[in-house]
Formats: structure tokens, sequence, C-alpha cells
């Protein structure tokens, strides 16, 4: 066993100061985005989904940097991955709308631009031919991590995918702030 450390000092070294690295450096991201979803008044649980997504992208780097530390041989390496991904993309290719949804969830997230509570009116060509004002205006509900829970007029519920409103013209008519201060209830 001595000689394992003896042997390794140099790498378990470097894996110490990597692991310590990536532990403060997900430390500070998920205090940042905590912060951010405070500020902007963003669901707890919306902040603590994008929380996770940061989290296991700061893991996929920490594997990659404890493979270039080890000196994995990166021909069985390669071997290994491309096998790996192959059968991953597959299953992600028949995934792509998945994860256009959730790739759209974290930018909603960070640009913010609608709220829970907030009313809009969605630019959809198949939605504008619905001629009736009621069902075009809706209000957000919820902001999930694939989709957004839409309620009209009528009080129908809705559920719209993030990648669409990032596609479509979508009008903020007002905000859940405004509706407060006018008395009216959205």
């Amino acid at each position: 066993m001595e000689e394992f450390f003896t042997v390794n000092k140099t790498e378990l070294l470097w894996t110490g100061i990597t692991l310590l690295g990536l532990l403060i450096v997900r430390f500070l991201s998920n205090k940042a985005v905590r912060r951010i979803g405070k500020i902007s008044g963003i669901a707890e649980a919306r902040t603590t989904l994008i929380v996770k997504y940061i989290s296991l992208l700061i893991t996929f780097v920490g594997i990659g940097a404890l493979t270039f530390i080890w000196g994995v041989n990166f021909n069985d390496l390669g071997l290994l991955f491309s096998s790996v991904f192959a059968v991953i993309g597959v299953a992600l290719f028949a995934q792509w709308s998945i994860l256009s949804n959730v790739t759209s969830g974290v930018i909603l997230f960070f640009s913010f631009p609608f709220k829970i509570g907030d009313q809009i009116k969605i630019m959809d060509k198949e939605m504008m031919e619905v001629q009736e004002e009621d069902l075009t205006l809706f209000t957000i509900e919820d902001i999930k991590a694939f989709h957004m829970h839409l309620r009209n007029q009528k009080g129908e519920l809705m559920t719209y995918p993030n990648n669409l409103v990032l596609q479509k013209a979508v009008t903020l008519i007002s905000t859940f702030e405004e509706g407060k201060e006018d008395g009216g209830t959205l």
C-alpha cells in the first residue's frame, strides 16, 4: 500500500487539488445560481433544477480531468467512449426534442424574460387562426425543465414546450407584479 502512495504521489496530489477545485467551483456556481434565482424571483424548484444541471456538468469535467491526470490509455478510452457514444447517440437522436426543451429551460432560467404569473400571447400560426382572444392569451402557471403550464382565459390548462417559447414570438402582455399593483387577478 505504501508503494502505491510513493509511486503515485504526483497523481494523488493533482487528484486532491482537482477535487478541491471542483468542489469550490460547484459551491460558487450553486451560490451564484441561487442568488440569480432569488434576485429575479424565480421559483425555488426551477433554481434547484438548474443547480442539478450545473453539478452534472461539473462532474463530467471532473471525470475528464481525473482521466487526464491518471494517464489512462487514450486508445482504450477512445474505443470505450466511441462505443458508448454510438449507443447514446442513437438514443438521443430519438430524444432530440427532450434535449432541446431542457436546453431551452436553462436559457429561460438565465434570461428570465417571463415569470410565473405573467400574462403572455404566443404568436403561433395555428393559435392565431383561432380568432377568439381568450384562447390566445395565457397566464404562466409553472415553468418546468421541459415545458410551461399555461392557462387560457377560459381556464383551460395547456402544456407548451420550452423550445417553442424560444422559437415563436411571445408577447408579454402584463407581469404578475403589474397585476398585483392594479388590484386585478391574472
